[in-house]
């Protein structure tokens, strides 16, 4: 591989972020099945190939965002939903929880919401069902047979999802918001029983004029993470 193809894979993966404000420019559903054929060469135990994703645009985007915000929206009803699996943990300890908070923070900062807003809080969550406005919306389920292995499979392969789509010019935010509501999209694409909800994604163009995607969340340097051994 060549300096500039080194530096077209850096490119796509480091300017990967978390977008939370699209603009309504539609993708051609030629360049989803682009990015979803190439994502699709992530790696999996024993090429079970575990993924399973739905594409939603147009009415059928509308609908699931619709239903998901009407429990949302509604206390008692979105106390009745719950996730399927446990994405973080029971008890935070450090450095994740400074982490959690400062990212959090920094957001709601860039977007002059106070700590004691609740009302703007719960807005600025309930865009995650709306998909941020992005016209492509989609949903990444899995057997429910499959262990925990096959669960890092989808996760690599949701990763080549948004560096294919920087690629391309296209931005996305991963959201494990959805897993909330695994029921109502169960029901909205017609699931079956052993199939679950892992996480939800936006895709489309990144609005550049929206605050919010300006921010730009920390990494920890390699002698942080890494321990090398000789």
């Amino acid at each position: 591989m060549n300096d500039a193809a080194i530096a077209a894979v850096d490119a796509a993966i480091t300017s990967r972020r978390s977008i939370r404000a699209f603009l309504p420019t539609p993708v051609p559903q030629d360049t989803i099945v682009d990015i979803l054929r190439v994502a699709a060469r992530a790696p999996s135990g024993t090429n079970t190939q575990p993924w399973k994703v739905h594409v939603l645009t147009g009415a059928a985007r509308q609908r699931l965002s619709a239903a998901i915000r009407a429990a949302f929206d509604d206390p008692a009803e979105r106390a009745a939903h719950s996730e399927p699996y446990r994405y973080y943990p029971t008890e935070w300890r450090s450095p994740y929880i400074e982490r959690r908070r400062k990212v959090g923070w920094d957001l709601y900062g860039l977007l002059g919401i106070a700590k004691a807003d609740k009302a703007r809080m719960h807005a600025q969550h309930a865009r995650n069902y709306d998909f941020f406005g992005a016209p492509v919306g989609l949903i990444f389920t899995i057997d429910r047979a499959m262990q925990h292995g096959s669960w890092l499979d989808v996760g690599m392969f949701m990763q080549n999802v948004m560096v294919a789509a920087r690629a391309r010019g296209l931005d996305t935010c991963p959201q494990a918001a959805f897993a909330q509501f695994h029921r109502i999209a169960e029901r909205q694409l017609g699931l079956g029983d052993g199939e679950t909800v892992i996480c939800g994604m936006s895709l489309g163009h990144a609005d550049p004029d929206a605050v919010e995607n300006t921010l730009v969340t920390e990494r920890e340097p390699v002698e942080g993470f890494a321990s090398f051994h000789a």
